[in-house]
């Protein structure tokens, strides 16, 4: 099968180009083709801009275990709707995802049910280091330093001093101090505003867990990834490393993510939205919004994610605290940030590297990311002039909800493709279309190392039209 789409503003990492993209089979094998090349189908993407499609490197579809609130086939289509064509999911699921055979029946099931791409971290526990150690086909370890219960927390240093020195797969963590946020639930126990959760989950937790889990990456040099960053003191401790670090890449082991909840809504929003804004890392100031800004524009923040974490509406308006942290987004986080390209905060090209390629040099993703030939075609049509708002109601995700409901943006994506398999068009998702659990070439050594010979991110439009 030979798909031709022609006439589209294509995002290619040198810039923007009008150019046309040839996708042969599940690759792009073209592009700006000759005129005479025979396809099988023409799409003539005239106003639309073609983007790689996006990597989404933290999820939480909550199959097995708590399908009710969400399951690998309900979240991959609510992927293919938002131009989602790969994502990376979280080990705490019931069972937690914390040997390779639990995490083989999860690559199984993905494989039978996702209308995309995938791929699984392997859960850290204090006492499973041998399979942590023999973890194949992942993209890393995840550690719950803080907000988890069981076996899925791992406080105590000497574990985690074991896992930074006696593994090699890259580490990525949720780092919130536990001690903090213990001591702090204590002091606010009996008070339930939702605002109080910003406080109890504070800068100080994530300051003291972010400053802890870099010591232990610099000391056992061992790649490791800041998940959601929430506060500008801890962009601030991101940039004191990298100014030590220098621009060498064998000394640059630390990469970080914002999400789009960290990066758009605040503390704020909790007289708006309630308990829908209870997040962990919690909500922080206005001030934090834009410190992350600042550091994503400056390379010291590299990706944005979701942190998609479903939990029913019935669950989500319990009275405070028994409501649960978290709230959905894949459908909708690449049509906020390019509402963002609208109003002027950062470029389309920017966009594409924080969400397409970066995340796919963080996790030594093979062939994705890009629109380059020999790629795989994991694409997604935008329209930038598109006006919609976001409803509940049009939701694809299970839990059928968004904390951005009401709100009216501007830049959406059309059509999807994963794999050269058309998934989304016309806003319906085609569901008879799986796609492939990413490959993972850990030799490569990651964002600093593939991004070394005189490479740099977007700072502005370099738009080549």
């Amino acid at each position: 099968m030979k798909t031709l789409i022609k006439n589209a503003q294509v995002v290619l990492p040198e810039g923007v180009l009008p150019t046309s993209v040839l996708i042969e089979d599940q690759r792009i094998a073209a592009i700006d083709p000759a005129i005479q090349t025979r396809v099988d189908e023409t799409i003539d993407a005239a106003g639309l801009h073609l983007l790689p499609g996006v990597i989404d490197d933290q999820v939480h579809f909550r199959e097995p275990g708590l399908a009710h609130k969400e399951d690998l086939f309900t979240a991959s289509r609510a992927c293919a709707k938002g131009g989602v064509t790969t994502f990376l999911e979280m080990p705490n699921t019931v069972p937690p995802a914390t040997t390779q055979a639990l995490l083989n029946e999860k690559r199984a099931l993905a494989a039978r049910k996702s209308v995309v791409n995938y791929g699984f971290y392997i859960g850290a526990t204090p006492h499973n280091i041998d399979d942590l150690r023999a973890a194949t086909s992942t993209p890393g370890i995840k550690i719950f330093i803080g907000s988890s219960t069981g076996d899925l927390l791992v406080d105590e240093q000497a574990a985690l001093e074991r896992i930074f020195a006696e593994t090699t797969l890259p580490i990525t963590a949720h780092c919130e101090d536990e001690t903090t946020v213990r001591r702090n639930a204590d002091r606010y126990r009996g008070v339930s505003d939702p605002a109080i959760h910003s406080k109890i989950r504070d800068v100080e937790a994530a300051v003291i867990a972010t400053r802890r889990v870099i010591d232990l990456a610099i000391r056992h040099k061992h790649r490791f990834h800041v998940l959601h960053v929430s506060t500008g003191a801890e962009a601030d401790i991101l940039h004191e490393y990298y100014a030590t670090a220098g621009d060498d890449p064998a000394r640059r082991l630390i990469t970080a993510e914002a999400c789009s909840h960290h990066l758009l809504l605040n503390v704020n929003d909790y007289a708006r939205l309630g308990t829908l804004a209870q997040m962990n890392p919690s909500l922080k100031a206005a001030a934090d919004n834009e410190r992350l800004w600042q550091a994503l524009r400056a390379d010291g923040i590299q990706v944005v994610a979701t942190d998609h974490a479903p939990h029913t509406l019935e669950e989500k308006q319990r009275p405070y605290p028994q409501s649960p942290s978290g709230m959905p987004n894949v459908e909708n986080s690449l049509a906020l940030m390019l509402n963002e390209v609208h109003l002027g905060r950062c470029s389309l090209e920017q966009v594409v590297h924080w969400m397409c390629d970066a995340p796919a040099r963080v996790w030594d993703i093979v062939n994705k990311g890009r629109i380059a030939v020999g790629y795989d075609a994991d694409l997604v049509l935008v329209d930038l002039n598109r006006t919609q708002t976001i409803r509940n109601e049009d939701q694809l995700t299970k839990c059928g909800w968004s904390a951005w409901h009401g709100v009216e943006l501007t830049g959406w994506p059309v059509r999807t493709w994963v794999r050269g398999q058309e998934v989304f068009r016309d806003g319906k998702v085609l569901d008879d279309v799986r796609g492939a659990e990413a490959t993972f070439d850990h030799a490569r050594g990651g964002y600093w190392a593939l991004c070394s010979g005189g490479f740099q991110p977007p700072r502005k439009s370099s738009a080549l039209s």
